[in-house]
């Protein structure tokens, strides 16, 4: 198949330069690469703080810089198959293809010990120049990258899940729930929501969600959530310590993303409790860290990317186990990917966006 020469792409120049350019070269494929034709591509909180100037991408005093600019964001893609390089195995042409959104090194201490999403030289779809991500009409997938097969018939707003539903089960695979836990997972956002519907099937006590959003905790108790609480209408410590008798909550799960909710979190989890951190945050957060050792001798976890999870998830959303129904609630085509990054920030009340093709 013979590919356009260029196409419409979002390309981030820097921290406060991002533009639609349409005339970006198409990527070559190279020998071991595969091209997908982009059907849909999510935007991410990530990808929300990157374009705000967000240290953490950019760098500041403390930390140095992750981004190598110019690149094209993105890194929740779905797209087919429409050029393959030769040494490339397994894909054919029309398959409709979702990825890892790390491409694993292979040769540092954690891929050559499994941990391949802890990768020390950490290149991820979206934040590099030579790593491109699916805010454009194509993109390249470069060998080494880890890549899944979706299903024709799943639903384009569906399968635009599959990443951050992926990232979600990691998380709660991290929180090891059992069925005599009582949890709380703060913040019932596209991942809280992955989160909520997985969590379900590992049958907790309780499951109780928090979001200031009463929107987003009707669609939690749909998800299977036991309980929904908003935090802004009631004293939600109050309430776990009067459930449990005083003693707290077994697990809490943080993917607001937002500093308060840590604090609400480390007071009303149990002592020996489990607290995951799922959230990029834009700012620091200031905790009495005593909380965490001399008072309750707390498990503080966090939660990376989604190793081993994509396969789950597909065949989890395929199948129906895992509930995806009015999670992307606005698609917006490139040319207006102003409005679909104002409108992902959920200012307008939408759960997911998603720019489309």
């Amino acid at each position: 198949m013979n590919l356009p020469e260029t196409m419409k792409a979002l390309v981030a120049y820097s921290r406060t330069d991002y533009r639609l350019v349409s005339d970006y070269p198409v990527p070559e494929c190279g020998d071991d690469d595969v091209i997908l034709k982009v059907e849909g591509c999510g935007i991410c909180a990530g990808d929300l703080k990157c374009r705000h100037g967000a240290p953490m991408f950019w760098g500041d005093d403390i930390q140095p810089g992750y981004v190598q600019a110019p690149f094209i964001p993105g890194h929740e893609f779905i797209g087919r198959a429409v050029m393959i390089g030769k040494n490339v195995q397994g894909i054919s042409l029309g398959e409709r293809i979702a990825a890892d959104q790390i491409v694993p090194c292979g040769k540092c201490r954690f891929c050559q010990t499994g941990h391949y999403w802890m990768c020390q030289v950490h290149r991820i779809f979206g934040f590099f120049h030579s790593l491109n991500g699916g805010m454009a009409e194509y993109i390249r997938i470069p060998g080494g990258a880890l890549i899944h097969k979706v299903p024709d018939e799943m639903d384009l707003n569906a399968a635009l899940l599959i990443e951050p539903y992926a990232c979600a089960k990691h998380c709660v695979d991290r929180a090891d729930i059992g069925c005599s836990d009582i949890v709380v997972l703060s913040g019932a956002g596209s991942l809280g929501l992955g989160m909520i519907t997985y969590a379900k099937l590992r049958s907790p006590k309780k499951l109780i969600v928090l979001d200031m959003i009463d929107d987003r905790l009707e669609k939690a108790e749909e998800f299977g959530a036991d309980l929904v609480w908003n935090p802004g209408k009631m004293d939600v410590i109050s309430a776990i310590m009067d459930m449990t008798d005083g003693y707290g909550c077994d697990i809490y799960i943080e993917a607001t993303g937002h500093p308060s909710s840590v604090i609400q979190g480390m007071q009303m989890i149990r002592k020996l409790g489990r607290f995951v951190e799922f959230s990029v945050f834009a700012e620091p957060t200031t905790l009495d860290w005593s909380i965490i050792g001399d008072r309750k001798e707390l498990d503080v976890l966090g939660a990376h990317l989604s190793p081993y999870c994509f396969p789950f998830v597909i065949d989890g959303i395929a199948e129906g186990r895992l509930k995806t129904d009015g999670v992307v609630t606005s698609t917006f085509p490139i040319e207006e990917w102003e409005k679909a990054f104002d409108c992902a920030s959920g200012r307008h009340g939408d759960i997911k966006v998603a720019i489309t093709f």
